[in-house]
């Protein structure tokens, strides 16, 4: 549920007519897994990953509209770093001022499964004239993402199977059933996109991004993530200490805690975010809640279980289940501005019995065009493997631990509850990565990270950010009072100004600085 943001600004600058609204993508379709592209064809040997012989290749940008745009090779396996490699997807904007040009930065939007070309012309419209000076703006798809090397795991029909189903996980039958379902929907994904997708890790992704640094030519990685890009930022600091340049990290992932915790803080920071949302809607002559601020969750509580148990349908008549209601409601929390949405999606079912808004809502979350059912990306898929490789091995659910689990969930949050535990999660997903980076030790040595919480950030919880800058040891922590996820673009002009301070002049704001 770590969303990158050109989700969360596909909603906010959406028309209202949700339905009108089609975004400008080609359909995924299943790769070839014998079209891996090769750099090199020697055989596997005990190199080091800074021995690999892709930092020797050349970049070659060409013109794609604004930008400039190439592709580069990284091995497909890091621990054979001389062995076969996938092609890994770059754009940039260059530095406006080349007397003022520090380096590159490098950008990511999260997900894990977000594309990062689609964030570089978006970055370039929202960031400061000193930073666009200073620094040229390299976007890059993460391996098995969009333009670079994609996974593939099957057509609309197997992916909407998998993800759309809603599970009742109240018997052992159930949950063999469950973990069955993800075993043979990963084989179906080794089969279409053969063995990278047993390599779509986080620290592979790092790897690459020093890669990057190298044949762009800096000594250093300049490094600006988001959401989950904040973790893949630490891991690179892990990875390279030595190499890191000034880095930004925004909406930070605690990533080394265990699994159940991080589920309990997305509830618990969704249903708080609910809650405020509430509050606001009630001010509202318009809010189709009504009551006290409890009464208004217990209605919107009501329409999500009616979705689950029911359904609803849409204007077409595409049914709308929980799983679809939920995912609609939810985008809506990832910046109060699009509240309005989320007001309108309930009168409409208040009102008409319908849930067509958050049907298209849906659309939006999971990147997938509503009047079609074509998936507009690969980012649904490749947010399970990323997500389930870095996880390690999970829990193997028994009808118990479930039932304990959902009632830690349900604790966390009473509306959502129930969601957060109606999956078996990893457990049945049979790979896990190969070089996992469970605690930060080595980043001690890291020059000085900038870490950004959100105090009312529902998908990446404040206590996140708090955890993250204790564990990064020459991190400061800068604080945004607000609501919403993540801060820089997309907050206020004291955090514009702090962030902008650190990446053009190294100037890290004071500790404990809130905005």
């Amino acid at each position: 549920m770590r969303r990158p943001l050109a989700a969360i600004a596909a909603v906010v600058s959406a028309s209202f007519l949700l339905a009108a609204c089609t975004a400008d993508k080609t359909q995924i379709e299943p790769s070839d897994p014998s079209a891996t592209s090769l750099l090199s064809q020697a055989p596997t040997s005990d190199i080091a990953p800074d021995d690999s012989p892709v930092y020797d290749q050349t970049v070659k940008w060409s013109t794609c509209g604004a930008l400039e745009c190439a592709t580069i090779q990284v091995p497909l396996d890091w621990t054979d770093p001389g062995g076969q490699t996938v092609d890994l997807a770059i754009n940039r904007s260059p530095a406006t001022d080349a007397n003022a040009r520090i380096g590159s930065l490098l950008i990511n939007p999260g997900g894990p499964g977000g594309s990062g070309l689609d964030l570089t012309e978006s970055f370039v419209a929202m960031a400061g004239d000193d930073v666009l000076a200073s620094y040229d703006i390299i976007g890059f798809d993460p391996r098995g993402v969009g333009e670079s090397s994609p996974l593939a795991c099957g057509d609309a029909d197997v992916i909407d199977a998998y993800y759309l189903t809603d599970l009742t996980l109240d018997t052992e039958a159930a949950i063999d059933d469950a973990r069955q379902a993800t075993a043979d929907f990963a084989e179906g994904c080794r089969e279409l996109s053969g063995p990278l997708i047993e390599n779509v890790d986080t620290s592979s992704a790092a790897r690459d991004m020093d890669v990057i640094r190298a044949l762009v030519g800096d000594e250093e990685l300049h490094y600006l993530g988001y959401s989950y890009g904040t973790q893949l930022g630490a891991v690179y600091a892990e990875l390279y200490p030595d190499r890191v340049g000034r880095m930004v990290l925004d909406g930070a992932v605690d990533f080394t805690l265990p699994v159940e915790e991080q589920a309990a803080g997305q509830a618990r920071g969704f249903e708080g975010a609910l809650m405020n949302f509430i509050d606001w809607c009630l001010d509202q002559d318009t809010c189709p809640l009504t009551g006290s601020p409890e009464q208004a969750r217990q209605q919107f509580y009501d329409i999500a279980i009616h979705a689950r148990d029911e359904g609803y349908e849409s204007l077409d008549g595409d049914p709308v289940n929980g799983n679809l209601m939920i995912y609609g409601m939810v985008i809506t929390m990832y910046d109060e501005g699009s509240w309005i949405y989320l007001e309108a999606g309930l009168d409409e079912v208040i009102s008409r019995g319908t849930a067509d808004i958050f049907y298209q809502l849906a659309g939006f979350y999971l990147d997938k065009d509503p009047s079609t059912g074509d998936y507009l990306s690969n980012s649904q898929w490749a947010f399970t493997a990323i997500g389930c490789l870095d996880g390690g091995d999970p829990e193997q659910f028994t009808v118990d631990s479930r039932a304990d689990f959902r009632d830690l969930m349900e604790e966390a949050s009473p509306t959502f509850g129930w969601w957060f535990a109606s999956s078996l999660g990893c457990d049945g997903w049979p790979w896990v990565g190969k070089e996992p980076v469970t605690a930060l030790d080595a980043a001690d040595g890291a020059a000085p990270i900038l870490v950004i919480g959100t105090t009312n950030d529902p998908a990446t919880p404040y206590a996140w950010a708090e955890s993250l800058s204790d564990q990064l040891a020459s991190s400061t922590l800068l604080t945004y009072e607000g609501e919403g996820h993540t801060a820089y673009g997309r907050s206020n002009q004291c955090i514009i100004e702090a962030v902008d301070g650190y990446l053009v002049d190294g100037e890290m704001p004071v500790s404990g600085k809130r905005c």
